[in-house]
């Protein structure tokens, strides 16, 4: 096959590409209006984009971050996490599959309120969901391996989370007590009535020895 044709062939693609990207964007502005109902809609699944949420939360498409806030919001607005651990872009009429290199969203910032059984832990994402941490939107901490490091994460809506940015989670971690679960004493914070366990007390006090 000539190189031209090829070139033809791709540039072919990318324009039916850009032209159904387009087409996506003005039904999910449509459908997501506020945050849209995308768990009660059952489209055709209509095959992958070639579009990326890298792990510190910036968005690609064919290669290239997305610069355009609100664009990047109005995505947001209509993804949806599967039970086949997959994540796609919904609207009413179709289903298409992205790529996920961690979370989906990062929380950037944290404001706390309250103390003891009353503290209410607040994250603000980076595309603007405000999310108070609680029985309902949990945090898990999950034990990197091989770095030590640990990664918390927040239950922002359905199956889709928020990886807290390293800053944040220091700042979370400060608000740390010792509270006995299940006859373990455990490292947690609490937020909205909920504790959430960050690590066994001896395991941190082995870490900051």
């Amino acid at each position: 096959m000539s190189e031209h044709h090829e070139h033809r062939q791709q540039s072919l693609t990318q324009a039916t590409e850009a032209r159904g990207l387009e087409a996506l964007i003005s039904r999910a502005a449509r459908a997501g209006k506020g945050a849209a109902p995308v768990e009660r809609w059952n489209p055709d699944f209509c095959g992958d984009l070639d579009m990326e949420i890298k792990a510190d939360g910036t968005w690609f498409y064919l290669g290239t971050p997305i610069g355009r806030m609100p664009l990047v919001q109005l995505f947001s607005s209509v993804l949806r996490k599967d039970a086949d651990g997959r994540t796609y872009l919904v609207t009413p009429v179709e289903k298409v599959g992205i790529r996920v290199a961690d979370a989906p969203f990062v929380a950037v910032e944290m404001d706390v309120s309250g103390e003891g059984e009353d503290q209410v832990i607040t994250f603000r994402t980076n595309v603007g969901d405000v999310i108070e941490a609680g029985p309902e939107r949990p945090l898990r901490f999950v034990d990197e391996n091989g770095t030590g490091g640990l990664k918390p994460y927040l239950l922002v809506r359905g199956r889709l989370e928020a990886l807290v940015a390293r800053p944040v989670m220091y700042e979370l971690v400060g608000h740390g007590e010792e509270i006995e679960i299940d006859g373990r004493t455990m490292f947690s914070v609490r937020s909205k009535n909920a504790v959430f366990p960050i690590m066994p007390a001896d395991q941190l006090k082995r870490l900051s020895a």
